[in-house]
């Protein structure tokens, strides 16, 4: 599990596939009102207030992003109030869960030099393809129609060289800029070996 405070009252919290596993857990249990996700939840949100030195009470807005091989992504927004209605809380959390998937394995990168490293990683593997954008100052990888096996292994290479992105590949596509259409590993292979 892997925490990130994004902003005074927003925590994002990556958990792989592995994670769930070790703690009994798929990622359909959100769905349901199981005890062990409650725990899951619960000890999450422990760890987030004592990392972050955040007091989590009150309402608790939760987005999950499933990555299909990686995990999933939890944005966490803390709010006391919702509309001008101040929450009596006592220790209670409101959840208000929002569920996205993706089929498509989007990575962001810090520096150009990550995205040439990973391509010769990725060409070692025989996983080629993917989509190249650029958007504040981040690159963004976008690789799919994989095959499931071809999946987790991208899953697992992309994962050395960067992070799983909560972007959708619809926002990417309008905001971004495209800077490789199709074949991007080919392509930074080609120019940069």
């Amino acid at each position: 599990m892997r925490l990130e405070r994004l902003t005074a009252n927003k925590i994002k919290i990556f958990l792989t596939s592995d994670d769930l596993f070790d703690r009994g857990l798929s990622k359909e249990d959100i769905w349901k009102d199981s005890i062990k996700w409650n725990q899951l939840f619960h000890d999450m949100l422990e760890e987030a207030s004592e990392e972050f030195d955040v007091d989590i009470q009150g309402s608790v807005a939760v987005e999950v992003f499933s990555l299909q091989a990686q995990g999933m992504i939890l944005i966490i927004t803390v709010d006391e109030t919702i509309g001008d209605e101040e929450i009596l809380y006592d220790g209670f959390i409101e959840m208000q869960v929002r569920m996205e998937g993706f089929d498509d394995l989007l990575y962001e990168f810090a520096e150009f030099e990550d995205i040439i490293g990973l391509s010769k990683r990725l060409s070692n593997v025989n996983i080629f393809g993917g989509s190249l954008y650029a958007m504040h100052n981040r690159y963004y990888l976008l690789m799919g129609n994989l095959e499931i096996e071809n999946n987790i292994k991208a899953a697992c290479v992309l994962s050395e060289f960067g992070n799983a992105s909560i972007l959708s590949p619809f926002v990417l596509a309008e905001y971004g800029k495209r800077i490789i259409e199709t074949k991007a590993v080919e392509t930074i292979l080609r120019y940069f070996k």
